[in-house]
Formats: structure tokens, sequence, C-alpha cells
């Protein structure tokens, strides 16, 4: 397993293995110990955002933002499918081919701007379409169980 570690907008690459034979110790939940290269690092975890991947710490009282990216986070950005899901703010198009599982709006629904519209399975992954704006659903161009290709109009908005 591959992970990309980005700390202040520092890049590092590692795997499980190398994270494997660290020699790191935890003292409690939130704070370790790790020696590496006869040197001593004391390390605090002060936040945590799992649904993120983000967390705060501070080593050797100096503090960092870090975000860890496994294997599968990498693929997923590198095939785009984190990129915005509408091409303009009234009309929300498919930004992967999938199976619509669930549609979660209604004809005549007014909508804010990251409200879920609707789930979308791609590539074995379940993916939540959120509205990129605020507006009332016109149409609804597609229905539950229905297979759509990349770029189809879904949803339109008024």
């Amino acid at each position: 397993m591959k992970y990309l570690i980005t700390a202040d907008e520092k890049e590092v690459s590692t795997t499980k293995a190398a994270v494997d034979t660290l020699d790191l110790i935890a003292l409690d939940a939130t704070n370790f110990h790790l020696l590496k290269n006869n040197k001593a690092f004391a390390i605090h975890v002060s936040h945590t955002d799992f649904l993120n991947k983000t967390m705060t710490i501070a080593v050797n009282g100096n503090s960092y933002e870090v975000k860890i990216e496994d294997e599968y986070d990498l693929q997923v950005k590198e095939m785009g499918l984190l990129s915005n899901t509408s091409q303009k703010v009234n009309s929300i198009k498919a930004p992967m081919p999938g199976l619509i599982l669930d549609i979660m709006v209604t004809v005549g629904q007014e909508i804010a701007q990251g409200t879920p519209l609707l789930v979308l399975s791609a590539m074995k992954m379940e993916n939540i379409i959120l509205s990129q704006g605020e507006g009332i659903v016109k149409s609804i161009e597609v229905a539950k169980n229905d297979a759509v290709e990349k770029g189809q109009l879904i949803i339109e908005m008024e």
C-alpha cells in the first residue's frame, strides 16, 4: 500500500512497509515517541478529521497540518473523479459513467449549494453528487437504476 503525505505543502511518498518499520511508540491515544536516524521526536496529535484524512500534529513543539492519501485516493484524483460535477450552474451532468442508485431530490424542490442530489455508483464506489449552486430542480432526466455516460445530463435546474 502506498501513501502520499502532505505537510505544509511538502509531499512525501511512502509505503505501509516503511511505516511499519518505524521505531514508533504510542505513549497514549494522542502522544507518540519516534526514533529516526538516532534522533528523538515527540509527536502530539491535536486534531484528526478521518473523513477528510487530515490531522494537526505537533512534532517537537512545531505544529503541522497533515493530509494522508492512500493509493485509492491517488487513483480517484488521477481519474478526475473529484472534479466539479456541474458543467454550468443550471445543469448537472454525470462526471463519469455509472449507475444511478438513488435520487435525493424532486422536481420543484429548492436546493442550496452542497445539497446531495443523487448517488452514482461507478468503479465499485458510491459517489454522492452535490449541487454546485442554488436553484430549483426543473427536471430530472434519469431514474433510479439507469445507466449514465460521462457528460450525460442528469438534472436540469432553473
